[in-house]
């Protein structure tokens, strides 16, 4: 196969407009095509006059493949992407695997096709009775902390944009990306930039996903969660773990940990049984609102609107004087900010949007770093203790209802309370209460917001616009501890535990977690040869 580099496309291209590019790169008559397809399709809108799409093709030829390739310096000869598993033996028990998010749910996928039987459990719901109790939490119904935003089949991802672009550059990334489309996802995944699933379609797609698990000899258990593990001689031996049921063990020689960031409960519980783990720096901060459509025109000018061209999104981020980073992370064009909690009387927020990205607004975290020497404490959880403090003062300043804080960019940049809102409506659910952010924040938090939103607004025009809302407070970006883990990806502390994706402090959004996902269940495979 000959994959080709560089490959400009008009707006409205079609396959054959593709099979007539690659063959003008050839040197070739499009007769000796046999089939071109897109491998790769992202968005040039740095001239608004001439918005195109950048692209790289994969194309097979009737003819000498290799004689064509010296016609063209940016094509070379390909052989098509193929995962291959490591060979290995039964295990004598059955992996655990802890956590139904991206991460566990493809360690449980890898393991569960080499005939190992993986038991997944998850302390939260199954995703239809999950999503249920989130839009029960969001229509005013009360949060519950067993399924929520944060804990539930899928994890946290499911109810966020879906968004499958990383910076990873492991080559497991295009076997997440063929798995996501085998079990649904739209095939257009496989070629764009910047791909996404969005909220409605991700949770189809964890189904397949479980149902091939449990096909394959897999167990599933909801409302299950690791309460402890059992070892000997510094080998894991159990897990034990709790459902409605009550309390037992489950004999184990492996656990997959892959928990999530938001599991505040088992940090504490592995931290108390003597696993090694350290203190990690992260972000916090709040959510930035606008209009989609300003975003739109921004970025595309007159062809704003354009059929072709999906809903625009940005990634900002600035270094200043205080030498603390400002950033932009999770844009959600056309999306909503949402309630996130998993505990009582706190408020988080995120976003999430759908596969259309066809809402009103456009929403993003706006993010400043946190340093450990900012949690206040050398204790290994006080990062977790510093996200508590900001989210319970979130709640009191929404109103200890469950309302969000919320304020204009106009009156934070005056450092005045919002008394009305203007032509961008907050989108967050239950409610919101206007404030001022200042009394809820910490002062180095708003201090650097504050000015990073018109640092960037010198690179984005328009993101320091008045009437955009702040909501606070996003707290939950990545996880404040890492535990701490070998080559071989099992814990320092104990052979046979594999911390592993975001919770452990080894991954970054749903691509990430997932290629953690099946390295982990790659290095079980290893020990069973």
């Amino acid at each position: 196969m000959i994959r080709i580099n560089n490959i400009s496309l008009p707006l409205d291209y079609n396959d054959e407009t593709v099979k007539k590019a690659a063959a003008k790169k050839l040197n070739i008559s499009v007769s000796e095509i046999e089939c071109a397809s897109l491998y790769r399709r992202s968005t040039d809108a740095r001239r608004k006059n001439n918005i195109h799409f950048e692209t790289t093709i994969d194309v097979k030829l009737f003819g000498n493949e290799n004689k064509a390739v010296k016609n063209c310096r940016s094509a070379s000869i390909v052989d098509e992407y193929k995962y291959t598993l490591p060979p290995s033996k039964p295990l004598e028990k059955r992996p655990v695997i802890v956590g139904s998010g991206p991460c566990g749910l493809f360690a449980a996928l890898i393991l569960a096709r080499m005939g190992q039987r993986p038991i997944m459990i998850e302390r939260g719901r199954d995703v239809d009775r999950r999503t249920a109790d989130v839009e029960k939490f969001w229509s005013g119904g009360g949060l519950d902390e067993v399924s929520n935003v944060q804990f539930g089949e899928g994890g946290a991802g499911t109810f966020s944009d879906g968004k499958l672009n990383t910076g990873t550059k492991d080559s497991r990334i295009r076997k997440v990306l063929l798995e996501f489309a085998a079990h649904g996802a739209p095939k257009e995944i496989l070629y764009l930039a910047k791909p996404h699933i969005g909220t409605d379609m991700l949770k189809d797609m964890i189904k397949r996903i479980r149902k091939e698990i449990i096909s394959l000899g897999g167990d599933v258990l909801f409302e299950t969660r690791l309460v402890g593990i059992e070892s000997v001689e510094g080998s894991v031996k159990g897990a034990v773990v709790m459902s409605k049921g009550g309390k037992y063990t489950v004999e184990t020689d492996n656990i997959v940990l892959a928990v999530g960031h938001s599991a505040r409960d088992t940090f504490k519980m592995l931290f108390e049984t003597g696993i090694a783990m350290q203190q990690k720096p992260f972000a916090m901060g709040v959510r930035i609102e606008h209009l989609q459509e300003s975003i739109n025109i921004n970025r595309y000018g007159e062809l704003y609107n354009s059929p072709y061209l999906s809903a625009a999104d940005y990634k900002l981020a600035v270094h200043l004087n205080n030498g603390r980073g400002v950033y932009t992370f999770c844009m959600c064009p056309g999306g909503v900010v949402v309630g996130a909690a998993s505990e009582q009387g706190h408020v988080v927020t995120n976003g999430m949007s759908e596969f259309a990205r066809d809402g009103i607004n456009s929403n993003s975290a706006l993010l400043v770093g946190i340093n450990t020497s900012d949690f206040g404490s050398d204790d290994i959880l006080a990062g977790i203790e510093l996200q508590r403090r900001l989210e319970r003062s979130a709640f009191l300043g929404g109103g200890s209802n469950g309302f969000a804080p919320v304020q204009r960019v106009c009156d934070f940049i005056k450092k005045q309370k919002t008394t009305s809102i203007g032509s961008i409506v907050p989108s967050y659910k239950p409610g919101v209460e206007l404030t001022d952010l200042c009394g809820i924040l910490p002062e180095f938090m708003t201090d650097s917001l504050r000015e990073g939103i018109i640092m960037m607004d010198e690179k984005f025009s328009g993101f320091a616009y008045g009437d955009a809302v702040l909501t606070a407070v996003e707290s939950r970006s990545s996880s404040p501890v890492r535990i701490i883990r070998d080559e071989t990806m099992q814990s320092v502390s104990l052979k046979g535990l594999y911390p592993c994706g975001e919770g452990a402090g080894f991954a970054g959004g749903i691509m990430s977690a997932a290629v953690d996902g099946i390295k982990a269940a790659e290095n079980i495979l290893k020990t069973c040869r």
